[in-house]
């Protein structure tokens, strides 16, 4: 979508609004994220952990926490006077997967958590934008303040492709969350065909390779 505004200091610029999606696995920081960045009161959709989720659901290495998004996180914040982001976090549990199709359509790019406690819990996520040529970053969340992984490890830990950009985050401070969104708007510029999956091709897939 594409609108000029009226009036105030972007007045007859072209603004641009885009949609992209904060996905991961299960605790890895999509609602805080979205929370943590947007300029708009945050939509979510979170529900209190149940004993029905017991042998469905795998919490371990996630601390305390208590709920699980059920559909998405929504927010939305202005990169620019030119460049308007709506953000739509995909919901971590595998049960809920069924529903990323539907948040994906019309999305430019992705940005996926990952969470060095639960690595494989972003394997999913990664897969899902390879096989549909989606371009996206991965974004290690520093849950404790401290940068205990290279971003090269991280890359070579998830078979990422060459040109798929690593970077450390607290997804709790804004203004890191914001530099994960500008390096993942300015791998979108940068992306090309030769970069997406040949002839249709399906890329192995993480979790099974992981067995």
């Amino acid at each position: 979508m594409v609108y000029a505004p009226s009036e105030g200091p972007g007045a007859g610029a072209r603004l641009v609004t885009t949609k992209i999606l904060i996905a991961g696995g299960f605790g890895a920081g999509k609602t805080t994220m979205v929370g943590s960045v947007s300029e708009i009161r945050p939509l979510h959709t979170e529900e209190p952990l149940t004993d029905r989720g017991v042998g469905v659901d795998d919490v371990a290495g996630v601390g305390d926490k208590s709920t699980t998004t059920v559909a998405m996180d929504f927010g939305r914040i202005t990169l620019s006077e030119q460049l308007l982001l709506y953000l739509f976090g995909t919901p971590g549990q595998e049960r809920f997967w069924f529903m990323w199709d539907e948040l994906a359509a019309g999305a430019i790019g992705a940005v996926v958590l990952a969470d060095t406690r639960r690595l494989t819990g972003c394997f999913p996520a990664i897969d899902y934008f390879e096989r549909r040529g989606v371009p996206f970053v991965v974004a290690v969340n520093c849950f404790d303040g401290r940068r205990t992984h290279r971003a090269e490890d991280v890359a070579i830990a998830l078979d990422l492709d060459p040109g798929v950009p690593v970077l450390l985050c607290d997804v709790r401070r804004r203004e890191s969350s914001k530099e994960v969104l500008v390096a993942l708007m300015e791998h979108v510029l940068t992306w090309t065909d030769t970069q997406e999956v040949p002839d249709g091709s399906r890329p192995p897939d993480r979790r099974e390779a992981a067995t």
